[in-house]
């Protein structure tokens, strides 16, 4: 059984938010959904999660699983909006103990913030087969951009994560903490092992003047014409150009308030006194 895909692309982080569904009136996982966030104000919106809510109304869903491929840097997750919303678990995968040890430390975090990843309903291993109504899926554990990124095969579709972009843009960086060049060409290799048809659907599209934005390919464009990754680069070629394309970029807008709240699962810290919650930056730490 394939699935039925609905992509949403929110300009304002270049992300790509799934609804993938076995049919009208069935049942749905929401991959990597996004809470609108101002920087200069820090203030949140749920215009685009509302968006997705809309979707699953008018299609008569009913949500199994809101699925993060990991505690993503560029944009906010509205994961747990979703869930007070329509209900479903809130899944990523179990390596995400290693990113919240991590931010801890670099946010001085409240002393019982817990790094197991209990905040998040549901952690997956490597070759973890789950259901979306009647439809059979996988999570395939690929790290490198991050130690925890996951990506999620469901029928001939895989959804890529943080690992692939569009042929043309490449692949995802290395130097987030815990990030490895090596480890992303391996991960990437597993994808591309899959068969030249499989589609693949990309987290993020930064698309050239070009052309318009884009989020699907296949295992076959890929190998063909990824500029970063393709049949003819080995890798220590790929290690070598990563790396030294790693170092010449910023760290995203939104890694900072992003971070924090996304190894949460999307909730936001616990208020304080005054009824408000606040985020953290550290002077010096990140970049």
């Amino acid at each position: 059984m394939q699935a039925h895909i609905h992509p949403f692309f929110d300009e304002a982080t270049s992300t790509i938010t799934y609804v993938v569904f076995d049919a009208p009136n069935g049942h749905a996982a929401i991959i990597d959904p996004v809470l609108d966030y101002s920087p200069n104000s820090a203030t949140t919106k749920t215009t685009s999660a509302d968006l997705v809510l809309r979707f699953i109304a008018d299609n008569k869903l009913t949500v199994d699983w809101i699925l993060e491929t990991h505690a993503h840097a560029d944009h906010v997750s509205a994961a747990h909006y979703l869930k007070e919303k329509i209900g479903g678990k809130i899944a990523i995968g179990a390596h995400i103990n290693q990113v919240q040890k991590v931010f801890k430390g670099i946010f001085n975090l409240e002393p019982d913030f817990a790094v197991d990843g209990s905040q998040f309903d549901h952690l997956f291993s490597d070759g973890d087969i789950f259901k979306i109504g009647e439809l059979k899926a996988h999570a395939l554990f690929v790290p490198g951009h991050t130690p925890a990124d996951m990506a999620y095969q469901i029928g001939d579709a895989i959804f890529v994560g943080d690992t692939l972009f569009m042929p043309d843009v490449g692949t995802a960086r290395c130097d987030f903490p815990g990030g490895d060049a090596h480890m992303l060409y391996q991960s990437i290799q597993k994808i591309l092992a899959f068969h030249d048809s499989t589609r693949l659907f990309m987290c993020h599209d930064y698309p050239p003047d070009s052309r318009t934005a884009l989020w699907e390919t296949t295992v076959a464009a890929q190998r063909q014409h990824n500029i970063h990754v393709n049949d003819s680069i080995d890798e220590q070629t790929f290690v070598s150009r990563r790396q030294a394309r790693d170092a010449t970029l910023s760290m995203p807008n939104l890694i900072l308030p992003s971070i924090q709240i996304n190894i949460r699962a999307g909730h936001f810290p616990a208020p304080e006194n005054n009824g408000v919650s606040y985020l953290k930056i550290p002077l010096n730490a990140v970049g």
